[in-house]
């Protein structure tokens, strides 16, 4: 049988950077979470995305906000070829490369790796306030990604770039 996860990266008390666990929020609202396909609010522990996945998945969907100096609002979905091992891990630090790297240290990361990433309004989480809400371009972001995500499942495209 397989099995998907989706994993929300993100600290929900810092603005645009709680993107990826609202996403996750999201899809449990509409009932993503069946059998086959389990949804993960990492949060800013990422150590648990890799002991989640010890428990062997074909697919890990990570959501998270991504600055790639796009757009606020820009949805990006990109397929992982490469996780680039990182000589010394920070678990403290949740980032999903971080996590990606632990997974692959330990022999368990997934064949397909997804990241559905939003570039943010607030870039420097360490000045942003602690708003606890997402700025308006990245809280419409929130559906874009959603819609993605249902694609994905179904089989659609992995690799996109939607303003």
């Amino acid at each position: 049988m397989s099995r998907t996860l989706i994993a929300g990266f993100g600290n929900t008390l810092r603005g645009d950077d709680g993107f990826g666990v609202e996403v996750v929020r999201r899809l449990g609202d509409k009932g993503v979470a069946t059998h086959g396909v389990d949804l993960m609010e990492v949060g800013t522990a990422g150590i648990r995305l890799a002991q989640e996945l010890l428990t062997p998945c074909d697919l890990l969907i990570i959501a998270d906000a991504m600055n790639r100096g796009g757009e606020p609002g820009t949805v990006y979905v990109l397929e992982v070829d490469f996780v680039e091992q990182v000589e010394r891990v920070d678990m403290h630090v949740a980032i999903p490369s971080h996590a990606l790297s632990v997974a692959q240290a330990l022999n368990v990361l997934p064949p397909r790796v997804i990241l559905v990433g939003c570039e943010p309004m607030q870039v420097d989480e360490m000045t942003c306030d602690l708003t606890g809400e997402l700025t308006p371009p990245v809280r419409a972001a929130v559906d874009v990604a959603v819609q993605h995500i249902h694609r994905l499942l179904a089989g659609g495209p992995s690799a996109a770039t939607v303003p």
